[in-house]
C-alpha cells in the first residue's frame, strides 16, 4: 500500500501536467520553428527555379539576336556604323536592349580598347558607362579582349545611374576583319517586377509580408497559450485557497480572469456550495443518529442491573448471559461513538478551512491533557493500568496549515494505537523536528511492532490486531478506524504517514507534514 496516498497521486498529477503543457509548448515552438524553414526552402527553390526559366529565357532571345546579326557585323566596315544603330531596331524586342561594344583590329589588348557603338533602344551615355565598368570589374572584356570567342551567358547585375537596374544575360563575341565585336544583350528589372530578379528572396516582399504575418500569428498563438495556461493556474490557486480558507476565500466565478472558465468557475461555485452543505448535514446526521443510538443503548444498560440483582448469584448460566449482553453494549456504545467519530471527520476534512496552526503547541498542549487524564479521569485506565510513561521533545515554531482538531486526532489516535501495544513499564515518546520543508512528527513504542508483511495493512480501514488480553478485555473498542483516520487527515494536510519497526523491537510511526509558506 502506498502510504503517500492522494496526495501523493495529487502531486504525480500536478508534475504530469506541468509537464504535458511544457511538452506541448516545446512542440508547438519546434512545429512554428520548422514550418516556415521548411516551407522558405521549398518556396525558394521554386523562386530560384522560375528566375532562371525567366533569365533562359531572356537570354535565348538575346542569342538569338546576336545570330542575327552576325552576318551584318561579318560584313560592316567603319562606314557603317551609322547605320548599325538602325537596323538593331529590327532585332531588338519589347523587352530585351541590346548594344554593341567594339575592339578595332589593330587595337591593344585590354579593357580600355573596347567601344560601344551603337544601341537600342537607345540608352543614357552614363548608363553604358556604368555597363561597361561592371563588364570590366567582372574581367567580361578582358576575357573578349583575349579570346574573341566562346559566348559568355550570365546574370549579372547594376545599378544604373538614371535610376533602376539592369540585369545583363549574355555576349556573345564576333570576331570579324574590323575587330572584335560584341553583342550585349540585357533588360530593366522593372520589366519583371513581379520576378524580383537580383534580390535575395528573404528580401522579397511577399517573404517579409508572409514573416511579419506568421511573427505575428506565432506571438498571438504562444500569448494565448501562456494566458490559458496563466488563467489555470490562477484558478489551481484559488481552489486551493478556497479548500485552505473555506467560504472567506471568495468564489471561482469573482476571481476568475478569464472569460472562458466563467461556466466552469459557476459550476464549481455550486459545487463547492453543495459540499458544504453535504458536510453540514453528515455533522448533524452524526449527532443525530449518536443521539438516537445512546438513547436505546442507555436504557438497555440501566434495565440490566434490576435483572442482575433479581437472578440470583448460583445462576452462572444467567450471570453469564449478563455479561455477555454488557459486553456486546460496550462493543455497540464504541461503534456508536467509531462511526460519529468517521462522520465528523469527514465533515472536517470537507468544510474546514486550513490554516497556519503551531504544531508544537498543538501536540504539547494535548499530551498535557492526557496527563491530566491519567491522574483524575477513568478513561486513561489503560495508561495507569500499565504504568507507561510519555515522553515529548517538541521543537517549537512549526507551522503547517491545517486545523488544531485535525490535528489532535491524528495525534489522539497515533497515541493510542501506542498505549494499546506498549509492554508495563515502558516509554512512549513523541519527538517533533524539522526535516527541511516538512514537519517530521514520530510516535514511537516499546511493543511488539507489526510483521514486516502487515506495515503497509495498519492504515486500512477496519484493520486491527491486538493483543488477546486486548481484545477480550469488556472495555476495549478497537475498529481498525484511528490509523485510518490518521492517514487521512494527514494526507487532507498534504502530508504523509508510514510506520517502521524499531530494534530490538517497537513500532514508530512517522509523520511529514508540509511547512506553511508563511512560515515555512
Amino acid at each position: 500500500m502506498d502510504t503517500v496516498g492522494p496526495r501523493k497521486a495529487e502531486t504525480r498529477r500536478g508534475i504530469r501536467w506541468a509537464w504535458s503543457i511544457t511538452a506541448k509548448t516545446a512542440f508547438l515552438g519546434v512545429v512554428f520553428v520548422l514550418v516556415p524553414v521548411f516551407l522558405y526552402i521549398e518556396f525558394r527553390s521554386a523562386h530560384e527555379t522560375s528566375q532562371e526559366l525567366l533569365l533562359r529565357s531572356v537570354r535565348a532571345e538575346g542569342r538569338t539576336i546576336s545570330q542575327s546579326l552576325l552576318p551584318l557585323l561579318a560584313n560592316a566596315g567603319p562606314s557603317a556604323l551609322p547605320e548599325i544603330g538602325r537596323d538593331l531596331a529590327r532585332y531588338a524586342g519589347e523587352v530585351t536592349t541590346i548594344k554593341l561594344l567594339l575592339q578595332p583590329a589593330g587595337t591593344q589588348n585590354g579593357t580600355e580598347g573596347f567601344y560601344y557603338v551603337a544601341s537600342w533602344p537607345p540608352v543614357e551615355p552614363s548608363n553604358l558607362e556604368a555597363e561597361r565598368d561592371t563588364l570590366a570589374g567582372q574581367g567580361v572584356l578582358e576575357h573578349l579582349s583575349e579570346n574573341c570567342r566562346d559566348e559568355m551567358p550570365f546574370s549579372l547585375i547594376y545599378q544604373r545611374p538614371t535610376g533602376g537596374a539592369e540585369i545583363v544575360t549574355a555576349v556573345t563575341p564576333v570576331s570579324t576583319a574590323a575587330g572584335c565585336w560584341a553583342v550585349v544583350a540585357s533588360f530593366s528589372e522593372n520589366a519583371f517586377p513581379g520576378a524580383h530578379l537580383g534580390q535575395p528572396y528573404w528580401a522579397t516582399p511577399p517573404v517579409i509580408v508572409a514573416a511579419v504575418i506568421y511573427v505575428m500569428m506565432a506571438a498571438i498563438t504562444f500569448a494565448t497559450l501562456l494566458s490559458v495556461r496563466g488563467g489555470l493556474r490562477h484558478f489551481t490557486l484559488r481552489a486551493r485557497r478556497i479548500r485552505e480558507r473555506g467560504p472567506d476565500a471568495g468564489s471561482f466565478a469573482d476571481r476568475s480572469n478569464l472569460p472562458e472558465l466563467a461556466d466552469v468557475a459557476a459550476e464549481f461555485d455550486r459545487m463547492v456550495e453543495a459540499l458544504y452543505r453535504s458536510a453540514a448535514d453528515i455533522r448533524q446526521t452524526a449527532e443525530d443518529n449518536a443521539h438516537a443510538f445512546k438513547t436505546p443503548i442507555a436504557v438497555i444498560r440501566q434495565s440490566i442491573e434490576p435483572l442482575r440483582r433479581a437472578l440470583p448469584q448460583e445462576n452462572q448460566r444467567a450471570q453469564r448471559a449478563i455479561g455477555v449482553l454488557e459486553y456486546s453494549l460496550d462493543r455497540l456504545d464504541g461503534l456508536v461513538a467509531s462511526a460519529r467519530r468517521l462522520d465528523e471527520a469527514t465533515a472536517d476534512l470537507i468544510a474546514e478551512p486550513h490554516a497556519p496552526v503551531d504544531l508544537g503547541r498543538v501536540i504539547g498542549g494535548l499530551i498535557q491533557i492526557r496527563s491530566a487524564i491519567l491522574v483524575d479521569h477513568d478513561v486513561s485506565i489503560i495508561l495507569a493500568s500499565h504504568d507507561l510513561t510519555l515522553s515529548a521533545d517538541l521543537l517549537p515554531g512549526l507551522y503547517v496549515l491545517g486545523t488544531e482538531e485535525m490535528i489532535e486526532t491524528v495525534v489522539e489516535n497515533l497515541i493510542e494505537n501506542a498505549v494499546s501495544f506498549s509492554p508495563a513499564g515502558s516509554e512512549i515518546l513523541v519527538h517533533l523536528a524539522r526535516d527541511g520543508r516538512f514537519a517530521h512528527l514520530t510516535i514511537s513504542d516499546q511493543g511488539s511492532g507489526v510483521p514486516a508483511e502487515q506495515l503497509e495493512c495498519i492504515f486500512d480501514r477496519y484493520y486491527s490486531e491486538r493483543r488477546a488480553e486486548a481484545a477480550s478485555d469488556a472495555t476495549s473498542s478497537y475498529f481498525g478506524i484511528g490509523l485510518w483516520i490518521a492517514r487521512r487527515n494527514v494526507e487532507a494536510m498534504g502530508g504523509t504517514i508510514e510506520a517502521e519497526n524499531l530494534e530490538p523491537q517497537g513500532l514508530a510511526i512517522h509523520v511529514r507534514l508540509p511547512l506553511a509558506p508563511e512560515r515555512g
